[in-house]
């Protein structure tokens, strides 16, 4: 009866695992996830397929078509026709009907392209199409990369405080127990353990404050990952783990503009805009096609007494452009002129990696001085707050001093966490502007 009752009890607690749908993600299974999950990279991921299709499309306009045709009509007044005089009887009419009441004719027809310039620049056009596609879909993930690294950072920052916080908290009561007990014993003054009882309830304040801003981040966080926001996650790499010192090439090294995508997406348009302009060129060589048909026709009054005919035919033509209005020149104008405007955004573009570079560069060398000074401190804070403590053990110190030692302590504390987390924002930042 026992085992039944602890296998009852463990069904019932995998069933509220799987209701609660909790989960933990290191900074790399969030990305995974992210990626997998992402409606934008859905939708970029469509627009590749939408792409192959445009190259079908494209290479379907040179490949032969053959189409069937049928038509039927009845003539319930047939068209009637004017005779020359010299062809008329005398005393008759010249208004004479030609044809049957009813035709019915199908058959087979064939065209196929066999010169046309633009045709294989379209082409090439539709390949390098679908390449900006992928290279989108590339930008893309990485935009959604960074949006899950930028949300995980905060998450992972307040989970250090709590941990930092919990500790100090720990502490605290440990000293607060102590000094009621001196307090029962005379030795202390109830003004000490006031003071000490207002600074656990501060730290308790600012726990639940923590908790809640918590919330928040984690929220914000399943939204850049696309994961239900009903259900629970935490974060669980820790900032030694991720802090990671950059090489000398990614400190000093020359500017690569290809190691980001949407510098590549840039360079795809530049082609795609430069074939755009030889299309419209090549709109002024003539065009040639191949054509056939072979077509079945039945005529007659009546449906029992018709007559069955059959013609076939095979030919070419020539459409060679003489004057269109101006139009094709507009038109080579005008894709010109797109050409130049994206080549501008190129060079602005990379303007702006430059400057990106040269300040994530120069944020992540502060921010690396910043913590060597957080750190210098926190190990003076840790020092002054156990002597404090030591004195006020010992009767030679007051509360007022241990209070003011341990309000340092967690300054600096605190400070030293955000000089570590500010060196980790500042790699990020590194990171993408060098494409990584």
């Amino acid at each position: 009866m026992r085992k039944l009752t602890v296998l009852i009890c463990f069904n019932f607690w995998i069933i509220g695992l799987i209701a609660q749908g909790g989960r933990t993600f290191s900074l790399q299974e969030a990305i995974a996830y992210g990626l997998n999950n992402s409606i934008d990279i859905r939708d970029a991921q469509l627009e590749v397929t939408d792409a192959d299709q445009r190259v079908i499309e494209a290479k379907s306009i040179g490949i032969p078509h053959l189409d069937f045709k049928s038509s039927y009509n009845y003539y319930f007044k047939l068209p009637v026709t004017i005779l020359p005089d010299e062809l008329v009887f005398p005393g008759g009419s010249n208004e004479v009907n030609f044809g049957t009441r009813n035709t019915f004719d199908f058959g087979l027809e064939f065209s196929t392209l066999l010169f046309d310039g633009s045709y294989f620049t379209g082409l090439e056009a539709a390949k390098y199409y679908t390449n900006q596609a992928r290279l989108s879909l590339d930008s893309k993930r990485n935009e959604v990369r960074n949006s899950i690294r930028d949300a995980y950072l905060p998450a992972l920052i307040i989970k250090e405080n709590g941990k930092i916080l919990d500790k100090n908290i720990e502490n605290l009561k440990r000293l607060f127990f102590e000094t009621k007990e001196l307090y029962k014993a005379g030795f202390v003054e109830q003004l000490d353990v006031d003071r000490l009882e207002l600074s656990l309830a501060n730290l308790d304040a600012e726990k639940e404050n923590l908790d809640h801003q918590n919330q928040l981040v984690l929220n914000y966080l399943k939204f850049v990952m696309g994961y239900p926001v009903e259900q629970e996650i935490g974060v669980s790499d820790n900032l030694d783990l991720l802090l990671s010192i950059p090489s000398d090439e990614e400190l000093t090294g020359v500017i690569d503009y290809s190691e980001r995508a949407e510098y590549k997406v840039v360079q795809s348009a530049i082609k795609l805009n430069e074939l755009n302009v030889e299309r419209f060129k090549d709109g002024y060589l003539p065009q040639l096609l191949a054509f056939g048909a072979y077509n079945w026709n039945w005529q007659g009054n009546k449906f029992k007494d018709g007559s069955w005919f059959d013609t076939g035919l095979v030919g070419l033509q020539l459409n060679v452009p003489i004057f269109d209005g101006f139009d094709k020149k507009a038109k080579v104008q005008r894709a010109q002129l797109q050409l130049e405007m994206v080549k501008n955004r190129r060079t602005r573009l990379e303007n702006a990696i430059e400057l990106q570079i040269y300040n994530a560069r120069t944020n992540y060398k502060n921010a690396q001085q910043r913590l060597a000074d957080r750190k210098k401190n926190l190990v003076l804070a840790e020092k002054i707050y156990q002597t404090s403590k030591i004195k006020y053990r010992e009767g030679v110190g007051s509360s007022l001093e241990i209070t003011t030692a341990e309000q340092g302590l967690f300054q600096a504390q605190a400070n030293y966490v955000n000089a570590r987390y500010d060196v980790l924002v500042a790699k990020t930042e590194l990171d993408k502007a060098l494409g990584q």
